[in-house]
């Protein structure tokens, strides 16, 4: 009888407690974050690398003039 009594109360504290609570909202709120990070990096990777191409090809075709030298 008194096992019983004992895990009783052990049981109902554990579901009493929300501290752990706190933690796993945060953990949900990151992941969210992170995924959301990740979706724009690969939306905007393929912009990103034709507008490093045709700015490398804009340079390109710029001609410097060269210093005479001394």
């Amino acid at each position: 009888m008194r096992v019983e009594v004992v895990m009783k109360f052990i049981v109902e504290r554990f579901a009493r407690d929300e501290s752990g609570a706190v933690t796993v909202d945060w953990v949900v709120l990151t992941a969210a974050i992170a995924l959301i990070g990740a979706g724009i990096v690969a939306i905007m990777s393929d912009e990103t690398t034709q507008l490093g191409a045709d700015t490398g090809a804009a340079l390109a075709k710029i001609e410097m003039p060269t210093l005479d030298p001394l």
